[in-house]
């Protein structure tokens, strides 16, 4: 037994479960793929400063979630928080922008990290899939995000997920909101810290969680209300495409997630089934992140499904992924002749694409056979001394228990036929 164990809120992730996570991430990528996303991988520690300009310097995760550390050359860095920032960061500083073709989309997955208090559903160290479109402003692209991302999880099995949907208007329509609301928040009986945030960023409040803010904000202005002509009419070309598309979504004007970037649309998929950690996924558009980093004006849309959740949606739905076996043949050699003979034809099967795996360390007949059976393969190939004069090798099937000599050049041929 090791003396050290994960760190509080994380996780291992140890076969046979990684395979399902393993699956559920493919899944997730393989809609947006097709659309045309590249993959991008980032580092996973960054300038603090590219967080707290880009996620904001009043949120939760800046400025209580974030692990930050100092390097021996005094550089302030901290483990990535969430995936956007740093992707529109490599974007920029590879003048992916500049290539004539926008926008520029882009997929990752990857490990992200928040100090967070542990809880079923929230962990310190989580997995995301993400996908960005750099450099556009089209409702149209707002919607095909959406739609990939409701495939993805509709590809899996899922049906108890909802979509709920939102604009947080622009730059245009959003001052005379903020000042509206903030004039109601300020009449409000609320502690010091969420009244600080009154002055630094008013929506967020709309976001807070305790039911003793929730029940006073029961008549609070709404955004929807304040919205532009343009921005209204951008909002109404997304819902017509998610309908047009057969994507079912709910109206929620509370909607404004927990990053300070977004604009215009804004969406939370949520999974009734997960108790108070519903969110599965989210995301939206963040037309002035790329000048709040010091790039270009950037228009782009995007979001980030988690992995755990969806995990754990799944299990809440009682679905069982349909996985490939890991182990599809399992060799047992009798005898060091046998051996060296069978290793040859594990090596030669697995280049054929066959999942082949071997009895090592030298175990006898009943313990080899118990390990093919553990291993969920569904042949054995089981050699000994007259096999091998023989020129065969026995092919055990090992669901029926039926058993036949195959010979030893046909192997090959008959396993790859066995597996249609």
């Amino acid at each position: 037994m090791s003396t050290f164990k994960a760190p509080k809120g994380t996780y291992d992730l140890t076969p046979p479960d990684s395979a399902v996570y393993l699956a559920v991430r493919e899944a997730i990528a393989a809609p947006v793929r097709r659309a045309g996303y590249g993959y991008i991988e980032t580092p996973g520690f960054e300038q603090v400063e590219l967080f707290s300009r880009g996620v904001g310097e009043s949120t939760d995760i800046v400025t209580k979630e974030m692990y930050t550390l100092t390097t021996r050359g005094g550089d302030q860095l901290a483990l990535r928080p969430e995936g956007t920032a740093s992707v529109l960061r490599a974007a920029l500083e590879a003048n992916l922008h500049k290539g004539g073709n926008l926008p520029v989309k882009l997929w990752y997955s990857g490990s992200y990290y928040r100090y967070e208090r542990p809880q079923a559903g929230r962990y310190r160290h989580f997995s995301q899939v993400g996908a960005e479109a750099i450099g556009a402003e089209d409702p149209a692209l707002d919607a095909e995000l959406i739609i990939l991302a409701v495939d993805a999880y509709k590809s899996l099995g899922l049906k108890n997920f909802r979509l709920l949907l939102n604009s947080l208007g622009d730059k245009e329509c959003r001052p005379a909101y903020r000042a509206a609301l903030q004039d109601f928040l300020r009449g409000l009986d609320l502690d010091e810290d969420t009244r600080h945030r009154i002055d630094i960023n008013p929506l967020r409040v709309l976001d807070d969680k305790r039911e003793a803010v929730q029940k006073q904000l029961v008549g609070a202005p709404m955004l929807r209300d304040h919205l532009c002509e343009a921005c209204k009419a951008y909002h109404e070309q997304v819902r017509e495409l998610l309908t047009a598309a057969g994507v079912a979504f709910e109206d929620d004007p509370k909607l404004v997630r927990g990053l300070d970037y977004y604009t215009r649309t804004t969406f939370e998929f949520v999974h009734d089934g997960l108790g108070s950690q519903s969110a599965v996924g989210g995301g939206g558009r963040y037309d002035g992140l790329s000048e709040m980093i010091g790039g270009p004006a950037l228009p782009s849309v995007g979001w980030a499904l988690g992995v755990d959740r969806t995990v754990l949606a799944l299990k809440a739905e009682g679905i069982e992924l349909e996985l490939p076996a890991a182990t599809q043949v399992f060799a047992v050699p009798l005898g060091e002749e046998a051996r060296t003979k069978l290793f040859g034809l594990v090596t030669e099967l697995r280049r054929a694409g066959v999942a082949t795996d071997f009895a090592f360390g030298g175990k006898g007949l009943k313990n080899a056979m118990k390990s093919a059976n553990r291993s969920g393969a569904r042949f054995a190939l089981v050699a000994g001394e007259r096999d091998l004069a023989e020129g065969v090798v026995q092919l055990k099937d090992l669901e029926s228990g039926e058993q036949r000599p195959v010979a030893f050049d046909t192997v090959v041929s008959e396993l790859l036929a066995a597996q249609g």
